[in-house]
């Protein structure tokens, strides 16, 4: 997932010990959401990150490091949540591979084009939860999000999925591959993608296989950034459920950037429901067309104006105003 940040780099070094690098970043947002699903349609939103990036370089020119994470939040229809720690990332670095272990990034989340190129990679303040995004699928009944982030994803309020994971990179070409197992269950999940960037074209291949009930999934996308513009198409099977999306951006003057997008996702089959899995297509499913607008505004500093609007397949509405700053 893209963050904006602003860093403050400590060097810190005693004697006998080679250098240390600790960077202390984060960002902090706020603003208004308008939601027709929740019993009280107008809520604030908020979220203050404080993140420490830790790393040191042996003498053989291996980076180690490791990533923690302080957050509170205060999303659309919930409870306002205290900072609270998260699990952190430990990584090793030589040349194009990096190794990471913990709280992984995820090889099918980590991949480019899965998101929006939004600052909250979402649509408005908080990213309206993310129905832009073609592995979210499945939606329940009443709000519930049955289907919604069933992949590896790193975690910025809790343990997250204690994995393993390689990256590479040379030139254009770049890749993942994670693998996490569940201490307290057998859930295990395997997943990854390459990407390759030639002239203003990107293309990306990715997925996960997981020994969980409707978890596999295969994601593809091809965008350009062609300067003032970018476009870009995705597509997921996500264990039979079909999702489409299309997305555009525009700079608009040299501080102002809209985006657009439109999704639609398939049916659940019958089988499926036959052994239990959600039909999307009943009320309250995510069956259909799903849209929504982004504006973003830049107020320097490291700050700006964000605002946007979504309407989902299953009839709910959502538009959010705010403001957000990184340090």
């Amino acid at each position: 997932m893209k963050k904006v940040l602003f860093a403050t780099t400590a060097l810190i070094a005693t004697a006998g010990m080679a250098a240390a690098d600790v960077t202390i970043s984060g960002y902090g947002r706020f603003g208004l959401d308008y939601n027709d699903a929740n019993a009280t349609e107008t809520n604030l939103t908020s979220r203050l990150r404080l993140q420490f990036d830790m790393s040191t370089e042996t003498d053989g020119g291996v980076t180690l490091g490791a990533r923690l994470r302080a957050q509170a939040d205060n999303t659309d229809g919930g409870t306002a949540r205290g900072a609270s720690w998260n699990g952190a990332r430990f990584f090793a670095t030589y040349g194009g591979f990096t190794l990471g272990v913990g709280n992984i990034f995820g090889g099918l989340d980590n991949a480019p084009g899965l998101y929006l190129e939004t600052r909250s990679t979402g649509t408005g303040v908080d990213g309206m939860g993310f129905n832009s995004l073609v592995t979210n699928v499945n939606g329940g009944a009443a709000g519930l999000l049955d289907e919604y982030d069933n992949y590896d994803q790193y975690s910025s309020k809790g343990a997250g999925q204690n994995g393993v994971e390689v990256l590479y990179s040379a030139g254009d070409f770049s890749g993942q591959l994670s693998y996490s197992k569940e201490n307290s269950s057998d859930a295990k999940r395997t997943a990854g993608h390459v990407a390759y960037t030639w002239n203003d074209w990107t293309a990306v291949l990715g997925g996960q296989d997981s020994n969980q009930a409707w978890e596999d999934k295969v994601f593809f996308a091809v965008m350009a950034d062609l300067g003032q513009y970018g476009v870009r198409f995705a597509y997921a099977d996500n264990d039979g459920i079909d999702k489409y999306g299309l997305y555009g951006n525009m700079d608009i003057g040299a501080a102002s950037n809209v985006v657009l997008w439109v999704t639609y996702e398939d049916a659940v089959s019958a089988a499926d429901v036959t052994a239990g899995r959600f039909d999307n297509s009943l009320d309250g499913g995510t069956k259909g067309t799903s849209y929504g607008i982004n504006y973003s505004y830049d107020l320097g500093g490291g700050a700006s104006f964000e605002a946007g609007a979504a309407e989902t397949a299953n009839d709910q509405t959502q538009v959010q105003a705010g403001v957000a700053f990184s340090f």
